[in-house]
């Protein structure tokens, strides 16, 4: 399979997860408002997704899918599965240990989060309760997240793609039916919510299983004490745990700085860690679509091109990957800048979602945008090192950049509240990636191939004139009054007419476009 279906079969079931996703995050908006109980809810939430993107998709993936697509590569299948039953075995003695952990800790968890949910009456206890309900599901995730580098290193993306389907629609469910439910009953609906989460947990490992068994890759546990040390002293363990040491200092950087604006927004008016939220929401959108979307389908690419020895074929798929990026990634930022209430309003103006949260958050979804360049790029460019198994220099910029965030927060959020927290973090996306770029350059892991200039002057070009086109659409209209079919045959219009604008420009330029499909 070519890279281009490979990364659109990722990129449409990523669509799916998005739109579901979506659907949830309306439904929740539409139904609890941004509140204080709905700030505890997300904290709470963001507890279990902070470890999970740090020991499962981050750090763990980070290290365990090069180590795996190496050993594939060199050792074949026999010596692949071995390595896959040990870090199993591994893996699910320390997730038992730490949800229990995790589990009776939680009120420190919620303070260290967001202390300043006290200042709301019942919302600090709201978000330990929570946090008591939803902290297994990082055990689901992260068995899934090994699943999903195994399927991905046999060249099956569908499953892990499509899974997060599954949490959308339990959490759909829980609060269409069970938030009422609760109520009905005397009970606090938002805690529906924490069932959803829980259910969409079982599920999403459950479907794992058959995709496992049909490359003959489904772990086999000993889940005993000589199990537990016979997997602790295996080669390949050993390398992944030497890795994870830098990766988790590296992603612990990036999920600092979330714990650090969720803190500072705890402090700000209330709704600020909602309205943040929902922008994020949007801005996952264009990253997942694109930068996810490669990063899951270059990186066992990269890291067998490197176990091979192929320099030349590495640095083509990154400059494939970087052309990809720049090429969706300049509109899509562009039109969170110039169209973002709009795209609140449409999407998110309904029932308890007052004007005051569009205005809020349609300035949150502009700060994103100012960044979503990097924030894309960022996940072509990390793969470049994590797939030659150098995780130390991205841990290395990383670093400075926390310091760099943390110095625009000081200065933009004074005056820009919460929309100040998400500019500094886009402009810290951009800087990251810049920094990346320049390190694989210098490496002489990247060689860009003929026909940039020219490109990305194509590009400017076409973003140019539909940004025109969207700036027409976002004055001339009134998004927030308008009535809700209106708002949507409106936003369909401008964003069908923006495509066509962009492409239609691109092509009238001279860009081949059948370049980027035929990798």
């Amino acid at each position: 399979m070519s890279l281009f279906k490979s990364a659109s079969i990722v990129s449409l079931l990523t669509l799916a997860s998005r739109i579901t996703g979506l659907v949830r995050e309306l439904l929740i908006a539409a139904t609890f408002g941004a509140s204080a109980v709905t700030d505890a809810f997300n904290v709470a939430f963001r507890i279990p997704n902070l470890l999970r993107r740090l020991f499962a998709e981050g750090a763990f993936s980070q290290a365990f899918v090069p180590v795996l697509a190496a050993t594939r590569q060199q050792q074949g299948d026999a010596a692949t599965r071995a390595l896959i039953d040990h870090v199993a075995t591994v893996l699910t003695a320390a997730l038992l240990l730490t949800c229990v952990l995790g589990v009776v800790g939680a009120p420190l968890l919620v303070w260290a989060m967001a202390s300043g949910l006290r200042q709301t009456p019942g919302g600090f206890e709201t978000a330990v309760a929570l946090t008591r309900w939803m902290f297994p599901y990082i055990g689901f995730m992260s068995l899934v997240a090994l699943s999903a580098g195994i399927l991905n290193t046999w060249r099956r993306y569908a499953v892990p793609a499509a899974t997060p389907v599954l949490l959308n629609v339990a959490m759909i469910a829980a609060a269409a039916w069970g938030a009422p439910a609760l109520a009905r009953l005397g009970v606090e609906p938002i805690y529906a919510l924490a069932g959803g989460v829980m259910l969409g947990g079982v599920l999403q490992l459950a479907v794992q299983a058959p995709a496992l068994a049909r490359v003959g890759a489904l772990p086999r546990l000993r889940l005993t004490v000589a199990g537990v040390r016979a997997g602790w002293r295996h080669p390949g363990t050993q390398r992944i745990l030497a890795l994870m040491g830098p990766a988790v200092l590296g992603v612990s950087v990036a999920q600092l700085s979330l714990l650090i604006n969720t803190q500072i927004a705890s402090h700000l008016s209330p709704g600020s860690v909602s309205w943040l939220t929902y922008a994020d929401r949007l801005m996952e959108f264009p990253t997942a679509l694109l930068g996810v979307a490669l990063g899951v389908v270059l990186l066992p690419q990269l890291a067998a091109a490197q176990a091979a020895g192929d320099e030349a074929r590495y640095s083509q798929l990154l400059d494939w990957g970087l052309r990809w990026v720049v090429l969706l990634a300049v509109p899509s930022a562009l039109a969170l800048l110039t169209f973002a209430t709009p795209l609140v309003a449409v999407l998110y103006h309904y029932g308890a979602f007052t004007a005051a949260d569009v205005r809020q958050t349609a300035l949150a979804l502009m700060g994103y945008g100012v960044g979503l360049l990097g924030l894309i790029g960022v996940k072509v460019l990390a793969p470049g090192f994590y797939a030659r198994q150098d995780i130390r220099t991205p841990v290395r910029i990383a670093i400075v950049v926390l310091g760099f965030t943390q110095v625009m927060n000081a200065l933009l959020v004074p005056h820009l509240a919460h929309a100040g927290l998400a500019l500094a973090i886009g402009l810290g996306a951009l800087l990251n990636a810049g920094w990346l770029l320049v390190g694989l350059r210098r490496r002489g892991a990247y060689a860009p191939q003929p026909g940039w200039w020219r490109f990305a002057r194509q590009v400017v070009l076409a973003a140019a004139v539909m940004t025109a086109w969207l700036l027409a659409w976002a004055l001339g209209l009134d998004w927030v009054g308008m009535e809700r079919p209106l708002r949507v045959a409106a936003l369909a219009g401008a964003a069908l007419g923006a495509i066509l604008l962009y492409f239609g420009t691109l092509y009238a330029a001279g860009l081949p476009l059948r370049q980027f499909v035929r990798k």
